[in-house]
């Protein structure tokens, strides 16, 4: 895995010991044994937690992290892009514990980092599309706590999670709140995605207590929210770098392998130009995002521009570099048994989470032409 950034010897030390450890532990065909239950996502969030203590790698040592940063979750998420592992981490720990770093909550965020809990994000609801504010889930109080009442559709990683960080509308504010999985009156659904990564719906009608609220409702609440989005849809284009890397190399395995009229396939022109052109998307999407990544800490007009940015460029690379794929392994490249057509149908989904491409092509034109009017 090479990217453009410069690692220091701490993060180079984290991306070998873990790609060594995704080679020897969750390799493709244990990957498909281990995920055709549920709590395949428990036993991967265990291993990170406790084989790698990797949990807490961008969170602050007082809380049992390693003082990393935004640099750590994209370093850990291209390579767990590679082995098709992205959750329950882009939702515990990227999510989760950037909400809960966010919104000061210290105890919450340590259980999180030794792996003692693991949160999912219930953010997203059918009528909101792909806009990242809740429009129907309220909280309202009842007596010395609150009342939760909504829907969340497609909550990642859901099956077996201990708590959700859930949005929802208070007095018309956005705010956060901290719910256990087994509170009494959460209705989950679980399903596969198309990619084969567990999900569900859940539909809440809850009473929780005093401090379930994380963050006061207002600014504050969707400024945290909306930061730590825009760190995940970075950490979501990371993961993609690692499924193109293995598209790119599983194609060029098989255009050396595969023969037709008694040479390699791989010795046609046109397929090397096409192959050419895999690599270039893939170093395009991969050079845009990590350049994207020194905008996080910049003011909002700025981050949302380059984080889109980036989003739109691998959206885009992960089409081009998925389809072309397949079509250069024919009808096998959709099967089960092989590997590409997982990592195929990974990079599709990819493209639509935290908002398809034409939702961010609309904020950077919005926030370009904000700054426009702002220089006149």
């Amino acid at each position: 895995m090479n990217t453009p950034h410069d690692f220091d010897e701490t993060q180079t030390l984290l991306r070998d010991s873990l790609q060594r450890w995704l080679e020897q532990r969750f390799a493709f065909e244990q990957r498909l044994t281990l995920f055709k239950r549920p709590e395949g996502l428990q036993t991967l969030w265990q291993g990170l937690a406790q084989d790698l203590g990797l949990l807490g790698c961008a969170f602050p040592e007082r809380v049992g992290g390693t003082g990393g940063s935004a640099a750590e979750h994209l370093l850990v998420m291209q390579a767990l892009g590679g082995a098709l592992a992205g959750e329950p981490y882009l939702g515990g720990a990227v999510i989760c514990g950037g909400l809960l770093a966010r919104c000061g909550s210290d105890e919450r965020l340590a259980a999180l980092t030794d792996g003692s809990i693991r949160p999912a994000w219930a953010g997203g609801e059918v009528a909101a599309r792909h806009d990242r504010l809740p429009t129907q889930t309220t909280l309202a109080r009842l007596g010395p706590g609150w009342h939760l009442l909504g829907r969340k559709s497609l909550v990642l990683a859901a099956p077996g999670a201990t708590h959700f960080i859930v949005s929802a509308l208070l007095q018309g504010a956005v705010t956060l709140v901290w719910v256990a999985s087994n509170t009494p009156g959460i209705v989950r659904r679980d399903f596969r995605t198309v990619d084969g990564n567990w999900a569900s719906e859940l539909a809440f009608d809850v009473a929780l207590p005093a401090d379930a609220l994380l963050c006061e409702p207002g600014n504050a609440a969707q400024q945290a929210l909306e930061r730590t989005l825009d760190e995940a849809t970075l950490a979501l284009c990371a993961e993609a770098l690692g499924v193109m890397d293995q598209l790119q190399k599983t194609t060029i395995e098989h255009a050396r392998q595969r023969k037709q009229f008694g040479q390699p396939i791989g010795a046609f022109q046109v397929l090397q130009h096409r192959i050419a052109d895999m690599h270039i998307a893939r170093v395009q999407a991969e050079a845009l995002t990590w350049a994207s990544l020194q905008h996080l800490g910049a003011d909002v007009a700025q981050r949302e521009r380059a984080v889109s940015s980036a989003k739109v460029m691998v959206s885009r690379a992960c089409r081009f570099v998925g389809q072309a794929t397949v079509q250069i392994h024919g009808g096998m490249g959709m099967t089960e048994e092989l590997a590409v057509g997982h990592y195929f149908r990974r990079a599709t989904m990819i493209e639509a989470q935290f908002g398809s491409e034409d939702w961010h092509l609309r904020r950077v034109e919005q926030r370009t032409d904000g700054d426009s009017r702002s220089a006149r």
